[in-house]
């Protein structure tokens, strides 16, 4: 029952905040989820819900697996059967699982079969001393609040059994590890099929008119959760708008807006939360790609790169903030900029709009980087490769003794 209740809550919330048509849309999806087909295998993905945590956490690390020889499906933890998949699997992956219903019922079963339990986060979810820092938190309803009471999953990660996390950043490995738990790092990827509609995207794109020196700044929030990241570039931006009238601000996805854009007229334009298609095709459009993120915000610095390959992908150039991932991903005056100030941020903002050489030079380095470190068919990662492999074999050698 709290479970369905915190589903009803975030769906109505979704409605809410994104309309009948988008969000319902969303909210199907996360409903037709519950009888997606899963075949036997190796390892199952359990995710607490859909969207692009899911995606990329669960879909596109099990493709990535599957292409090294890897057996894996994915589902979610409303699915019904749950728990007739015991048998069926040697590793069972839990990403932003909440630890109620059946999902306690199967963490509980596996445990009692001695199967191998991975703690999978992308986020400091888990942990509910970090939730002040979380702007989302603050203006959800009681409902959805629920969630996140005890944090998501964190009585799996308290669980002794539990000896080993996946993650995406380096600074969330590091909070794991302080955890007591092995933990490996299995950065986000674009999968096979983004990288085909992103080729297609790029094949069909109307060529620009070069006569037109309009320059688009793009930012894509994804979640209403971003509102205090995106106030941190407001002078910047204000700046860049009033000083090169030829400069447009695209702005996707929930967002607060600071009132001041409005004196720049159509030249600031506020969209609607996208579908991945759409999505891959608004980047397409854009010529520098903004990730903001507050400084020193423990829940900011344990977001990933996502924001620099997905633009990267089509050769768009990004200014991010510089946390300590964006630091490592993001070679600074090279494949993208980091900024830690706004002064740095004007800088960084001005270069780019000034010379279109720059734009493309660092669109093309940035794509070459997402070629050979962000797609599932490029991948190297042989340290958690070689474990499941072990957990694997143990299992099946269990099961030839029998």
């Amino acid at each position: 029952m709290k479970l369905l209740l915190i589903k009803i809550g975030k769906a109505w919330h979704t409605l809410r905040r994104e309309g009948l048509f988008h969000g319902g849309k969303r909210v199907f999806v996360a409903a037709s989820a519950l009888f997606r087909r899963v075949q036997p295998g190796d390892i199952l993905f359990i995710s607490g819900g859909v969207g692009d945590s899911a995606r990329y956490r669960c879909e596109h690390v099990a493709e990535e697996l599957s292409l090294q020889g890897y057996r894996t499906s994915v589902t979610v933890q409303d699915n019904p059967f749950l728990l007739s998949y015991t048998e069926q699997f040697s590793v069972f992956v839990f990403h932003r699982v909440l630890y109620t219903g059946q999902a306690k019922s199967l963490f509980i079963q596996l445990k009692k079969l001695q199967k191998e339990i991975i703690f999978e986060t992308d986020d400091l979810v888990y942990d509910p001393q970090y939730l002040v820092h979380m702007d989302y938190f603050q203006h959800m309803n009681t409902l959805e609040k629920k969630l996140y009471e005890h944090g998501v999953g964190g009585e799996m990660l308290a669980d002794p059994y539990v000896q080993v996390a996946t993650t995406t950043t380096s600074f969330l490995a590091e909070k794991l590890r302080a955890r007591g738990k092995q933990v490996f790092v299995v950065p986000n990827k674009l999968s096979g099929e983004d990288m085909k509609k992103v080729d297609t995207t790029l094949e069909n794109q109307s060529k620009k008119d070069t006569q037109s020196e309009k320059v688009v700044v793009s930012y894509f929030s994804g979640t209403a959760s971003h509102n205090k990241d995106f106030a941190t570039i407001t002078e910047p931006l204000l700046f860049i708008l009033e000083r090169y009238p030829h400069t447009e601000l695209a702005l996707y996805g929930p967002l607060d807006l600071d009132e001041r854009f409005s004196l720049f007229g159509t030249r600031v334009k506020k969209l609607p939360f996208a579908g991945r298609e759409k999505h891959f095709e608004n980047i397409s459009q854009t010529d520098i790609n903004v990730a903001p993120l507050e400084i020193d915000n423990p829940f900011c610095e344990s977001k990933s790169e996502l924001k620099f390959f997905e633009a990267g992908a089509f050769g768009v150039p990004t200014i991010a903030t510089a946390t300590q991932t964006f630091r490592e991903a993001i070679e600074n005056g090279v494949d993208g900029f980091v900024a830690a100030t706004p002064a740095e941020w004007k800088d960084c903002l001005e270069q780019l709009v000034k010379s279109a050489t720059l734009r493309k030079t660092m669109g093309e380095q940035a794509r070459k980087k997402v070629l050979s470190q962000y797609v599932t068919t490029n991948t190297k990662n042989s340290p958690y490769y070689q474990y499941l492999s072990r957990k694997i074999a143990k299992k099946e050698d269990k099961t030839f003794s029998n």
